[in-house]
């Protein structure tokens, strides 16, 4: 049976930067879904696994870089539901703490390089054109089954608040928040902050999984250089809320997304009395490649 029955809580957090400002923030956490199967990961993959399971395959292929929490949590998943796992790994043969977790749970590896990476179906015809049971993941679990994952995460909630925020890498999540606030006409303003640099080459990647058009901000200035980039600002931020709230976010998704609203605050962007809700979509053993600069 595919199940993680688990509501995520909505946790107020008491964090001064943002407070003084006259407003209310709220963590949704994600983070505590499952140790590994956590957040917009387990999200993205739970209806990809009811189609695998209905469809009898037993193999789940999919893709990512050498940190991807994704992979990781396809792999967990794997290990817990009966399904045999394989990913396609970009670059060069790489050994660290997540592809060794990956590992651990049964996970087999294929490193390509970055030019054929480009293809993923052409990779996957390649190595298993001639296995019937393999069950195609795309990078990050993008996709309407990720996307309607994701829209739960808006059914769940037990609060009305004025302002969301949640993180982007492929948009699926994003989608679905959107998606779930459309159709439950949740009355919150939907800001979503990407982890990549020129964001806005997601919007169209957004918008072809909306159902019907919804308002929503981009907030594209938060990159800090792009995908896995940080810079000190940042690192003294994350180092700062989490010393004081006892909450771990990462410099890839969701410690960015905390930088914008606390930035925001101070440029006046929330009406005072506000109450602010941030998706902590979890993903945190992608914070294991970038822990010397925490020193």
């Amino acid at each position: 049976m595919i199940d993680l029955v688990f509501n995520s809580p909505e946790e107020e957090v008491d964090f001064e930067p943002i407070n003084k400002h006259q407003l209310t923030l709220f963590f949704k956490r994600d983070d505590l879904i499952h140790p590994f199967i956590s957040g917009n990961k387990w999200r993205k993959l739970k209806y990809n696994l009811l189609k695998a399971k209905a469809a009898k395959k037993t193999h789940l292929v999919t893709f990512g870089g050498a940190f991807s929490n994704h992979i990781l949590a396809t792999a967990a998943a794997g290990a817990k539901f009966n399904f045999k796992t394989t990913a396609l790994i970009r670059g060069e043969e790489a050994d660290n703490q997540i592809l060794g977790l990956c590992r651990i749970f049964g996970m087999h590896l294929i490193f390509v390089s970055r030019e054929a990476y480009k293809n993923k179906e052409r990779l996957y015809q390649q190595y298993f054109k001639n296995e019937s049971q393999t069950f195609f993941i795309d990078e990050g679990g993008y996709g309407e089954d990720a996307e309607k994952g994701c829209r739960e995460i808006i059914s769940e909630l037990e609060n009305s608040y004025d302002y969301l925020f949640c993180a982007a890498g492929t948009g699926a999540t994003a989608a679905g928040i959107i998606n779930g606030a459309n159709t439950t006409n949740v009355n919150t303003e939907i800001n979503i902050v990407p982890a990549l640099k020129g964001g806005d080459f997601l919007k169209p990647e957004i918008d072809k999984l909306l159902i019907t058009p919804h308002p929503y901000n981009l907030h594209t200035e938060y990159h800090f250089g792009g995908y896995a980039k940080t810079k000190p600002a940042l690192i003294d931020f994350i180092k700062d809320f989490s010393q004081k709230t006892g909450i771990l976010l990462d410099p890839v998704y969701t410690g960015k997304v905390l930088f914008a609203i606390n930035d925001l605050a101070n440029q006046n962007y929330f009406k005072p009395q506000s109450k602010i809700l941030m998706i902590h979509t979890g993903g945190l053993f992608g914070i294991l490649g970038m822990l010397e600069k925490f020193r």
